[in-house]
């Protein structure tokens, strides 16, 4: 547990730590916001054998670590801040440092990246676009008009008198959007992880900050506005921004992004969903250790 000083008061942490790597750490941020590392369990098949040291943690308000009520906590920046001092408290550096972040957690890693890229020795966007704008209109102009027209019109009736609370709200988005773009594995077969996951999440935090559902982000929440397009060529150090086929984000967004960074690689995971590291395995998990294995031996490049 890692102290969190803010300005409502003092929080604790939940992180752990698996391997011993003096030169490749890597920091792990989940996505939701509020959901859990839980998901990331399946790091635990190809991360060690690889000698790679890592670090689950949930974020404050998530299911491990304290859960205060304070709304002024939900900031983009109060999380960043957050991060700064959970790297402090591991003893991260930019001879060791690499931050992964997916989804939600790959809008904190870019926040982060440009407000303190100088203690990260690279940086790993997993299945996060720039721009939620952007994110929107995929969702709305791309993938909605993919699902059966009566399913949308219900879904958006649902969403339109707030009725989110109605079980049958989560049982069309599970069997006709989650099941195409969250994770592409039979719903019956879904890994305990991200079922676990998804059960421990904060419904608040989410709700204040994304919104409902991955299908895009709707309402007045902290994220509506989030871009951050413009900003990406300030990220001087190496990263890996990671797209997938069947994503609820741009595939073709993430690789524009990698052409940003001034050191960026793009990873495509052409079976992959939003959960990439389950449904594209092999290629999710062998494109990150790649990554992280050339930039320790210095061995980073632009790809075309």
């Amino acid at each position: 547990m890692i102290d969190i000083s803010t300005n409502s008061g003092d929080f604790k942490v939940w992180t752990k730590r698996i391997g011993n790597n003096p030169s490749i750490k890597v920091l792990l941020l989940h996505g939701g916001p509020g959901f859990t590392h839980e998901y990331f369990e399946c790091f635990d098949s190809y991360f060690p054998k690889e000698g790679i040291e890592y670090y689950y943690y949930d974020q404050l308000g998530s299911y491990y670590s304290d859960q205060p009520s304070e709304s002024s906590l939900l900031s983009i920046q109060r999380f960043v801040e957050e991060v700064e001092q959970v790297r402090q408290a591991l003893n991260l550096d930019n001879s060791n440092f690499y931050l992964l972040g997916q989804s939600w957690g790959g809008i904190l890693a870019m926040e982060y990246a440009l407000k303190y890229q100088e203690n990260l020795k690279g940086l790993i966007i997993s299945n996060m676009m720039s721009s939620i704008p952007e994110y929107n209109q995929y969702a709305n102009e791309v993938l909605a008009p993919q699902l059966d027209p009566a399913v949308l019109t219900e879904i958006r009736s649902l969403e339109a008198n707030k009725d989110f609370e109605n079980p049958r709200y989560m049982e069309l988005l599970l069997t006709h959007y989650y099941s195409s773009h969250f994770c592409r594995l039979p719903l019956e077969k879904w890994p305990d992880p991200l079922n676990r996951s998804f059960k421990h999440s904060n419904p608040e935090i989410y709700m204040a900050m994304q919104g409902p559902s991955e299908l895009g982000v709707v309402g007045d929440v902290i994220l509506k506005d989030w871009d951050r397009k413009s900003d990406l060529t300030e990220i001087a150090i190496p990263v890996l921004s990671i797209g997938a086929e069947y994503d609820t984000m741009d595939p073709e967004h993430m690789k524009w992004m990698a052409s940003q960074f001034q050191q960026g690689r793009y990873l495509y995971c052409p079976n992959g969903s939003h959960s990439a590291m389950y449904d594209d395995q092999e290629i999710y998990f062998e494109g990150i250790i790649k990554f992280i294995m050339d930039v320790d031996k210095g061995n980073v490049f632009r790809l075309p």
